[in-house]
């Protein structure tokens, strides 16, 4: 399905390839996991399967890539986007309109078919993600997991025999990475679609893996076999097969599953060691009060009564599931949102009567895509 032959590339003003004499291929319906460290080259390799590198990224590309016999070089993106679906890391870099029922017809519209073969797509993407309940929902009001899921809804509508999707987990929950993951296993299992995936967790993923791809990035040649093959000579390993190799257990277990059938011998390790001291939490005034704030987008409800107090130099996690609220009680804190009802206090200014501009001299703020 996938030919790779001396495959080299290397990007605009750099100097090195990212890419060298790749050479391998990928069988119809398999699902090939790509890993490797950072800059090894993951997303490069899976750019190349339709065509954005060298068309969109430009610089010195050689040797030969075929899918399903067709050129990715000669036909450039658009000629292979009925053969290869390509889902990005952030499902929103891909989104054109503003519903989810309009989105997936974007591409189905720019092909021309039928208003009747449209509708007859539509209902079955939405049926194979399971996101029918999302027809009519605004896209900037889903969570991450579900924003994945209209994505990849969105590149079947082509119906395509290959699906590429370059770290699709990587801003989801566990929760929300896990339903993802399975859509997509059931769409290698029940249609037989050929996907090519790269992840850097791989105890979310690795199981599902008919092969591994590993791309070292030093130089070194890349590493294609089993997961159990590869993950027995890489360091890049799943906690679980990282204690498979410390406790010299054959075969590595890839699941839990597996890894039962050992650790029953281990005994309980842990029961001698010393309880955990908790930490006192820091006395003093609240530099940050949330009292009994509510928000929502449109008909949404994202923030229910919440209240929080963080005192100076205490260092806070908020967690949850996507969708759950977290990145809009942050936005709140720097003073992006203005709560509907309640109260936020920043360092003794309220939210809600100062500008963002003057909050900013006591609150930096990161967000989630730089």
């Amino acid at each position: 399905m996938i030919t790779f032959r001396s495959v080299t590339y290397q990007y605009p003003d750099t100097a090195h390839p990212v890419l060298g004499e790749l050479s391998l291929q990928v069988e119809e319906g398999e699902f090939l996991l790509v890993i490797g460290p950072s800059g090894a080259g993951k997303s490069t390799f899976l750019r190349c399967i339709n065509g954005l590198v060298p068309h969109f990224y430009g610089g010195r590309f050689n040797g030969q890539v075929r899918v399903a016999g067709r050129d990715p070089v000669a036909v450039g993106p658009r000629g292979m986007s009925d053969l290869v679906g390509f889902v990005f890391q952030d499902p929103e870099a891909q989104f054109v309109v503003d519903t989810v029922e309009d989105e997936l017809a974007f591409a189905m519209e720019n092909f021309a078919l039928s208003q009747h073969l449209m509708r007859k797509r539509v209902e079955e993407a939405l049926d194979q993600l399971d996101i029918a309940g999302l027809r009519h929902r605004r896209i900037d009001t889903l969570s991450g997991g579900e924003k994945q899921r209209v994505a990849i809804a969105a590149v079947l509508t082509l119906q395509p025999r290959v699906l590429v999707l370059d770290e699709p987990t990587s801003q989801l929950d566990p929760q929300a990475a896990e339903e993802v993951l399975i859509a997509v296993r059931q769409l290698n299992e029940d249609l037989g679609l050929t996907v090519v995936l790269s992840e850097h967790r791989l105890e979310r993923v690795v199981q599902y893996a008919d092969r591994v791809l590993y791309l070292p990035g030093d130089g070194r040649p890349p590493i294609l076999d089993e997961p159990a093959a590869v993950l027995a000579q890489v360091d890049l390993t799943p906690p679980l097969v990282t204690l498979g190799k410390a406790l010299g257990w054959t075969p590595l277990p890839l699941t839990i599953k597996s890894g039962r059938r050992f650790a029953r011998h281990l005994g309980d390790l842990g029961a001698h060691l010393p309880p955990a001291v908790p930490r006192s939490r820091r006395q003093g005034e609240p530099i940050v009060r949330v009292e009994r704030v509510w928000y929502g987008y449109d008909d949404v409800p994202a923030l229910a009564d919440v209240s929080l107090d963080v005192r100076s130099g205490e260092f806070v996690a908020i967690m949850g599931r996507n969708g759950s609220g977290k990145t809009t009680l942050l936005k709140h804190l720097m003073g992006l949102l203005k709560p509907d009802r309640g109260q936020v206090m920043v360092a003794g200014l309220d939210t809600r009567r100062t500008s963002t501009h003057e909050l900013a001299r006591f609150v930096g703020y990161v967000p989630q895509y730089p």
